[in-house]
């Protein structure tokens, strides 16, 4: 992953109300975004930022383009992304939410295939605060700083940055992996990137319940992350019988092989606790367990 104030951005589905309105506010944050597609409607220009056809004419019109964002309709999400890996672009955020799971799979397979990174489906996208936004974030919730935030959790995102920095803990980063039941990037992939970089100094990982992967990132925190992480994992006060009820939590359980039977929420906990990470029972309880755990660092 590569994301500087100097990376060029492209806004697929720029005439998408929503992608009109985001690719303004990005380019009012700082961000260099440098081309927009629509296809049948290229030739013109919206909020000063040129609109091309085919993401091929972008690339011709600005260079190398380092990361597109998709706001595309969900059936159209797939041709969208797979035109831009096409024309070698490496870094792929979607936002559009409700693509047809066999089309995010067939996507994942050709991003795989050619090391591209993609953040979605469903995604509020990516924000190094005070530099760089791409993505929905509502940025004043965000200020710079050193704790790396990885979430997979939708609007609860907002209430966890802004008790972050209510507290004077700044964000070097926050990452949003999506909530849709297959997605792109991993928590691993995001924790192994935080771990090497020199501006974060702590980690928070607010994860949603689904009973299949927490005691591999458990494992893998303990293993090779050498920097504190807090961990939230929302529904954790849902009633035990209520949990992993859900048809596609308890699929997914069996399809990873993660265990026999689809683990329950206290489960996770007791993974992270083996693994000295700090749990937070309550998303206000975040700020003063990232400052324990910088204290024991």
């Amino acid at each position: 992953m590569n994301l500087t104030p100097e990376s060029k951005v492209l806004v697929q589905g720029i005439t998408q109300p929503l992608g009109l309105h985001h690719a303004a506010r990005m380019k009012a944050y700082g961000t260099k975004v440098v081309a927009g597609i629509s296809t049948g409607q290229g030739g013109q220009q919206l909020q000063g930022i040129q609109v091309f056809d085919l993401v091929e004419q972008a690339c011709n019109h600005a260079g190398v383009i380092d990361i597109t964002i998709i706001f595309m309709k969900p059936y159209q999400a797939m041709d969208a992304a797979l035109e831009a890996i096409d024309a070698g672009i490496r870094q792929i955020i979607l936002v559009t939410g409700g693509i047809p799971p066999l089309d995010v799979v067939r996507l994942l397979q050709k991003a795989q295939a050619t090391k591209t990174l993609i953040v979605g489906p469903s995604s509020s996208g990516i924000i190094v605060p005070g530099k760089v936004l791409v993505g929905t974030q509502e940025t004043e919730f965000y200020s710079p700083g050193s704790v790396g935030l990885i979430t997979r959790a939708g609007i609860l995102t907002y209430e966890v940055s802004l008790a972050l920095t209510q507290a004077k803990l700044g964000q070097s980063i926050a990452v949003d992996l999506g909530s849709e039941t297959i997605i792109g990037s991993s928590f691993q992939y995001w924790l192994k990137i935080l771990a090497k970089d020199h501006n974060t100094k702590a980690i928070v990982l607010v994860a949603r319940i689904d009973g299949t992967i927490k005691a591999a990132i458990a494992d893998y925190i303990a293993n090779a992350v050498g920097k504190p992480v807090v961990v939230y994992l929302v529904g954790q006060h849902t009633p035990r019988k209520q949990q992993g009820v859900n048809a596609a939590t308890i699929i997914n359980a069996h399809l990873a092989e993660s265990t026999t039977k689809t683990t329950t929420i206290q489960d996770e906990i007791k993974a992270f606790k083996r693994a000295k990470v700090l749990v937070a029972e309550r998303p206000s309880q975040i700020p003063s367990l990232v400052k324990k755990a910088l204290k024991k660092n």
